[in-house]
Parts: structure tokens; sequence; C-alpha cells
């Protein structure tokens, strides 16, 4: 999966003095080697490291292409979400049950959550991507749009040589720098790296013992509370305070359920809540619980996390969801003017970008209340033209 934002930790970070960016590529790689000899590396490791590292265009390319992530709720997650998915899921869920079932014993994830990752990131294994993982770092490194997030990655991939567990000549994985099954990036190998299948080793690629023992090793290291939900599909009445739905709105699920909230299957557990309404008040409803947020750390996509969460339920047996009637949306470049609008309001929605996420969705909120429309964060139209 291409993904706007992915997992990335500190454990390499560099200086905030050493975030440097742009200029002559081969300066930029001469400066990198130089920080990585000062880090305590030998010359001649960085040398055999860094040397035929390229600038690879089509990783900027794919960096700056992801449209995908423009489609609403309903229409991305049946795209994502399809028969076939369903039943290899649940088929490799049989596959490896054992795995399945020593993650759920350790670190209680169920293995729906898990399978949803798999299938979204590389298809059970089968796409795992093919650019050059070392000049895929870098590039993204020197590229000014996100260094912070990239530079720490081109060391830790430096400690992944050291160890003997990457080749910069023929590592490859996804455009953005992942590797393997479930697509980590090296500083999350470092940190969550596991042997799941006993042989000594961690190969991500090719084990998928190691990378989902890994991936879980990742979820729980970002704070998944063992052996809770973390979506559930809800009804909602007609009528209610629109302005507490959202991701930045937690309540007691006791309140929801004074609202009229309800669960469409099962009960309700004793846990804090947000209500989210993807395509507004007719559309599908889900009450998202604590271990929701942890997906946020794996992908800052509202839509991508909704449908990984979502999928993981119906690996776990949830009923396809409700899809309702929801108001007519916005298409890509109305929502980069709406985003354009808003700005020149001051609301901070992370630049015009044509996707509705989070914060575009908050600064949408607090319009539909100022206008005296339904403030459920699902622009329309109307919304668009009383602006």
């Amino acid at each position: 999966m291409l993904k706007p934002i992915t997992l990335a930790f500190s454990l390499f970070a560099a200086p905030l003095a050493a975030q440097q960016c742009g200029g002559g590529f081969d300066a930029f790689v001469g400066e990198l080697s130089g920080e990585a000899i000062d880090m305590g590396y030998s010359p001649t490791t960085v040398r055999a490291f860094f040397d035929g590292a390229e600038l690879d265009k089509a990783v900027l390319t794919a960096d700056r292409s992801q449209g995908f992530f423009q489609r609403d709720f309903i229409d991305f997650s049946r795209r994502l979400i399809s028969q076939n998915r369903i039943e290899n899921g649940r088929a490799q869920g049989q596959r490896q049950d054992a795995i399945f079932n020593r993650i759920e014993a350790e670190f209680g994830i169920p293995r729906g959550v898990l399978l949803a990752f798999w299938a979204f990131e590389t298809d059970f294994g089968a796409v795992q991507g093919d650019f050059n993982t070392l000049n895929a770092l870098v590039t993204l490194s020197h590229d000014c749009r996100r260094p912070e997030l990239f530079r720490p990655q081109v060391f830790a991939a430096l400690e992944l040589f050291v160890r003997g567990d990457f080749d910069p000549a023929t590592t490859t994985g996804a455009w953005a720098g992942e590797i393997g099954m479930v697509q980590m990036l090296p500083g999350d190998i470092l940190e969550n790296g596991r042997d799941g299948d006993g042989d000594g080793q961690v190969t991500l690629k090719t084990s998928p013992q190691d990378a989902l023992l890994s991936g879980a090793s990742v979820l729980s290291s970002l704070g998944w509370a063992p052996n809770q939900p973390w979506l559930q599909e809800v009804t909602v009445p007609d009528q209610m305070d629109w302005t507490l739905s959202g991701t930045h709105v937690k309540l007691p699920v006791a309140e929801w359920e004074g609202m009229g909230v309800r669960p469409r299957s099962g009960t309700l557990p004793n846990l804090p809540a947000s209500l989210i309404l993807p395509m507004g008040r007719k559309g599908p409803a889900f009450l998202a619980y604590p271990n929701f947020d942890v997906y946020f750390e794996w992908n800052q996509s509202f839509v991508y996390v909704l449908t990984a969460a979502y999928f993981g339920t119906r690996l776990e047996g949830a009923p396809l969801y409700n899809a309702g009637s929801p108001d007519a949306g916005l298409s890509g470049e109305q929502i980069r003017q709406l985003q354009q609008k808003l700005q020149a309001r001051g609301y901070d929605v992370g630049g015009a970008d044509g996707i509705l996420g989070a914060r575009t969705r908050v600064a949408v909120q607090a319009e539909q209340t100022r206008l005296g429309l339904p403030a459920d964060a699902w622009p329309t139209p109307a919304l668009l033209s009383a602006l």
C-alpha cells in the first residue's frame, strides 16, 4: 500500500541541526556519509553502504501521486475489501494458525487486525515493491518535503547493513522505504524485528511468521491494549449533537448509549469511545475505542486507517457495514477548493491536497456549526457553496 505517512521511530534520529535537505545529490550523500562516520561507523563500511546510491525520481513521483486517498470511505473500502481478499484472509488465518495463536497469547492482538494489514500492504506478501530501498530512503531524505521522517531511516538501514541484514544493492521494497510482508521501515525492524519461525533470522520478505510477529511487536510498542476491541459498527438516531462526532471527542460508552447509539451486533464494551461518521450522519457509523488510535501511528490517512480497522472486524466475523444514504460529497478537486477556503479562514488543514483527513474534518465541523448546518464533519456541495 502506498502510504502518505508510514511507521517511523527515532532510534537513529539525527540531531535537528543535521536535518538538511536539498542541494546537489552527490554532496548530500557525502554529508550523510560524514555524519555516519561521526556516529562511529568505519569509513570502509560507510563507503560500502553509500556507494552507488542514486536519486530515484520514480520515488518522488509516487510520493506526490496519492490520489487514491481522495476517495470517500465507501468507495475506498469497497475497492480494497473484495470477497477474494476476505476469503484469502480467512484462509491465511487458518494457514498461519500457530503464529496467530502465539501473537494472541503474547500480545493480545486478534488475528484479524494483522491479516488486514498484511492484505492491504502486500496482498499477503505477493506485492512487496521493487524500489531499491536505500535509494528510496536517501531520495526522500534529500527531498525537502519530509526529511525528518526519512533521514533517521537511512542510518537505521546502515545499522542493519552492519548486522548483515541489509544489502544496499539488492534490498527492495515500497517506494517509501518499507520492507517485507507488512512493510516495516528499517528503524522498526531494528526495534521490533522478531524471529517467528525459529530459524534464528528475521526475514520479513519471505517468512510470514517473522513478518506477522514483528508487526505484532510494532503494534504492541505503539500502545495496543491487549484483548480490547478497536472498532465497532453502530446505529445512530436521526437527531443528536453531531458536534460530538469525530476522533477528537472521546466519551464513555454509557454516554453514547444515553444519546441513542446502539451496536449493530454484539454488545458495547465499557470503554471510552469516539463516534466516527466517515460520510456524515446518514452514512456508516462506528464507535472507535482506544486501540483505534494506534492505527494512526501505522498510517495517518483517515480513510486508510478506518478501512483497515473495519476490515479487521470483518475478518473477525463482523457483518458488512450498513452504507446508509449519505448526502452527496465532494470530488478531490472540490475538497482542495474547500481546504483553500478553510485555510483562508485560519484553519490548519495540513495543506490543500484534496484528501479529507482528520484536520480537514475538524475544520469542516467548526464551519458547519458556525453556519447552522448539521455538524457531522461531512463536507457537501452546500457547505462549499456557503463558504
